[in-house]
């Protein structure tokens, strides 16, 4: 039986979009103008690279910004591969 999906949540506080994967945290930081929100960088911890872990997050980041009807802009080099791999979320650019 597959796992469920870990859920991604807003920090406003620290403005990053977070994740949990057992007792670590992958996360992307943002800055949000308006309606539009700039992924400036995507983080995974060491141990977990290479398993996916980031596209689960910025899949997440993508539902909820949908989600809040906003916009997305891919400011790290992650951010825009993912979404260039992805054209599904092509509505979402800003």
């Amino acid at each position: 039986m597959n796992e469920p999906s870990p859920t991604v949540r807003d920090n406003v506080e620290l403005s990053r979009y977070e994740m949990d994967i057992g007792s670590d945290v992958a996360f992307a930081r943002y800055r949000r103008e308006g309606a539009t929100v700039t992924i400036n960088h995507v983080e995974t911890p060491a141990a977990l690279r290479g398993q996916g872990v980031a596209s689960r997050l910025m899949g997440g980041i993508l539902e909820t910004i949908r989600h809040n009807d906003e916009k997305v802009v891919a400011a790290c080099s992650f951010a825009r591969a993912y979404l260039a791999d992805h054209p599904e979320h092509d509505d979402l650019r800003g």
